[in-house]
């Protein structure tokens, strides 16, 4: 098969022929027709993330089962299909409990084994983490939920429990901050959207939100208290800086809840935070790591209904060839939306 090969950490990308997967015992491969190019990925290209090489990144897909592994119950050869970018074991507890999202004993395509920027991925406890496709779902859209709208989705519906009314600060208009965006108007929210670049916000703009900030070095937090009286029931980080993630913070009105989606990678692991508001207004810091498999189908009812429409954040579908260019760039790019891989594609 065609795929994606990372030789060396921060290094050019090359599209080359490797020996195509078979399916492990409760696993099953994938042909991929969409997967998305996320900044996650530039993350394990420049080593952010423990990768052994050679790799293949991606973890953002969907296509057709091709080979179904031994004690597969639930799914066939030729079966639509799409995953979370956590898979768990499917055996412990929070497996178990609905919460596979954070299994001890995750995989993670495109980061603990080989990705979806190839023609064919496995994916291993399919019966736990393996999700239908509904027919009029196309496999952009499917592959658009695996990493940045459910983890958006579950973000402000199961960590920050936002309801109709409440003012919504996301920072960052990328795909995943986008997501939230789209997500927290269709919850009745009203929706502060924050970015350096007019195109994103101009694309926030159009999904509905009330307000669009410049981050040029101003002071947003005092922008979003002026304009809501006081500061926003919840904000997101959907970027993932110390910068950002202050900023959304120091947004929120006195007992609201932080939702920290981008990732925040620095040397030993921590990063500071406004922690003398957070504990004289008393609020919420929430982290949210995608979410699990058993929690897609009311999402997915809502997107077939058309309330939530994932395949307008589309910005572009482009092939291997042109991702392998891209991806190195993704820490300095400011895309409006997101940019999908066809494998298929010459």
């Amino acid at each position: 098969m065609r795929a994606m090969i990372m030789d060396a950490l921060a290094e050019p990308l090359e599209v080359r022929e490797v020996e195509a997967p078979t399916a492990p015992a409760g696993g099953v491969v994938v042909e991929v027709h969409a997967t998305g190019l996320c900044k996650s990925d530039w993350h394990a290209w420049v080593g952010h993330d423990d990768v052994s090489l050679p790799h293949v990144p991606g973890h953002e897909l969907a296509g057709l089962i091709v080979e179904v592994g031994d004690g597969v119950q639930r799914w066939s050869v030729g079966d639509r299909v799409t995953v979370p970018f956590v898979m768990g074991c499917g055996a412990c507890e929070w497996c178990l409990g609905g919460h596979a999202q954070v299994c001890p004993d995750q995989q993670q395509p495109g980061f603990t084994q080989w990705g979806s920027f190839a023609e064919r991925v496995v994916l291993r406890a399919a019966d736990t983490n393996v999700v239908r496709i509904p027919d009029d779902v196309s496999f952009e859209a499917a592959a658009a939920l695996g990493c940045r709208f459910a983890t958006a989705y579950r973000a402000l519906t199961g960590r920050a429990r936002v309801t109709a009314g409440e003012w919504i600060t996301v920072v960052g208009a990328g795909g995943v901050g986008l997501s939230a965006v789209m997500i927290g108007v269709a919850l009745g929210a009203r929706v502060i959207a924050v970015d350096r670049t007019p195109a994103a916000l101009d694309a926030a703009r159009r999904l509905g939100a009330e307000h669009a900030l410049v981050a040029d070095g101003s002071d947003i937090a005092a922008a979003v208290h002026e304009l809501t009286g006081g500061g926003s029931h919840v904000s997101v980080d959907a970027v993932g800086s110390a910068q950002t993630a202050r900023d959304a913070v120091l947004s929120l009105r006195r007992r609201g809840r932080h939702v920290q989606i981008g990732l925040l990678p620095t040397a030993d692991g921590m990063t500071s935070m406004p922690m003398a508001r957070v504990i004289a207004w008393e609020l919420d810091l929430l982290g949210s790591h995608g979410m699990a498999a058993v929690d897609y189908p009311e999402m997915l009812s809502l997107i077939e209904s058309g309330a939530l429409r994932p395949h307008d954040l589309i910005e572009r579908v482009i092939g291997l060839g042109e991702a392998a260019t891209l991806l190195p760039g993704m820490d300095s790019a400011s895309p409006a939306g997101m940019t999908m891989i066809d494998p298929r594609r010459a």
